[in-house]
């Protein structure tokens, strides 16, 4: 019977030195793989040059490296970037690279398909096949800190768990992943660059302040009427408005970080000033910013970008209750990039 191989990067530093001490090697090629697994984001055991032949192949002979391939990159005429990304497995998740003038930002995946029912989400159409691995959702911000080098001449700037998967429901490995992009001994990426964005599971946002995240948190929200949010994400009725305003109170009590509501606005749905105004209330308990999103088609006729004048209804209802709000026009359409409209069609 031939022994599976283990994944080497589900290994901590301190255990990958305890294996070379097990082989009779020095505890410091422990701390040299992991450098060539992490900060160097190695392929392959061939890769790490300053250790012998003999212990490359000993690696090869005890573990693997299950590591992402971009197996299709889309460009769109506004500059933004799509991957279809493969996993070791073979099945394919995708992350996209959005360009502006200063920044460029990756939207990372962190589950196949996904665990609740978005009715307007073409993510939501796939069952959810399983969780993304840590090293899984590093080496997409990997690649896309790549492309960001090659095609804008800049680093990475910014990170958004807003792809495929709702983050909270894989929340041991996506706060593992991003301890790795924020630690030295990995991208050493600022924790106030990253926003994690949630549809909004009120038992996970109470454990994110009660762990201390120093990442942003946004809130995929698009009603503040139970009757209407019900219709459009039917897991609202598992968790309601009042316990998600809840435990957003509780977050903002615990981390004084202000709180980012996305919110499309469509025809026929929610697009009247009773809609606005109860976002308006949603809004006063904790510091919080509006964003109006531009309704992204996937295909279903029930749901229409709503008219030029009701966006410019909410935002002048907002901004005369004092919310900060901005209007975001989707980038990467042309290639099904933007947002609600990453579903592997590849």
């Amino acid at each position: 019977m031939i022994k599976e191989k283990k994944d080497i990067r589900a290994l901590s530093r301190d255990q990958l030195r305890d294996f070379f001490v097990s082989e009779g090697d020095k505890a410091f090629r422990g701390n040299q793989v992991y450098e060539w697994l992490w900060a160097k984001s190695a392929h392959s055991f061939d890769e790490m040059t300053n250790l012998s032949k003999e212990t490359r192949a000993m690696l090869e002979e005890h573990f693997v490296i299950n590591h992402i391939r971009v197996d299709q990159m889309q460009r769109s005429q506004d500059g933004t970037i799509k991957n279809a990304v493969k996993l070791h497995d073979g099945l394919v998740v995708e992350s996209v690279l959005i360009p502006t003038s200063t920044r460029t930002t990756a939207c990372v995946s962190s589950q196949v398909g996904c665990s609740l029912d978005c009715k307007f989400c073409a993510t939501a159409k796939l069952k959810r096949m399983r969780n993304l691995n840590p090293d899984e959702i590093y080496d997409q911000v990997v690649a896309i800190d790549n492309e960001s080098r090659l095609y804008f001449d800049r680093p990475l700037s910014n990170i958004v768990f807003m792809g495929m998967g709702e983050p909270l429901m894989n929340y041991r490995n996506v706060l593992k992943a991003i301890e790795m992009i924020t630690s030295e001994d990995g991208l050493g990426m600022s924790p106030r660059r990253i926003t994690v964005s949630t549809s909004g599971v009120p038992k996970m946002i109470r454990k994110l302040a009660d762990d201390k995240v120093r990442f942003k948190l946004a809130v995929s929200l698009h009603s503040a009427i139970d009757e209407v949010r019900s219709r459009i994400m039917p897991f609202n009725e598992t968790f309601p408005l009042k316990d998600l305003r809840e435990a957003l109170q509780y977050w903002y009590q615990e981390t004084k970080s202000r709180i980012t509501y996305e919110y499309v606005v469509w025809k026929g749905i929610n697009d009247t000033v009773e809609d606005a105004r109860a976002l308006v209330q949603f809004c006063r308990f904790a510091p919080s910013k509006v964003n109006l999103i531009e309704y992204n088609p996937i295909g279903d006729d029930t749901f229409r970008q709503a008219d030029f004048n009701a966006i410019e209804m909410y935002r002048e209802i907002l901004e005369e209750a004092g919310i900060t709000v901005t209007v975001r026009r989707s980038r990467g359409k042309d290639i099904d990039a933007a947002c609600g409209q990453l579903a592997n069609k590849s």
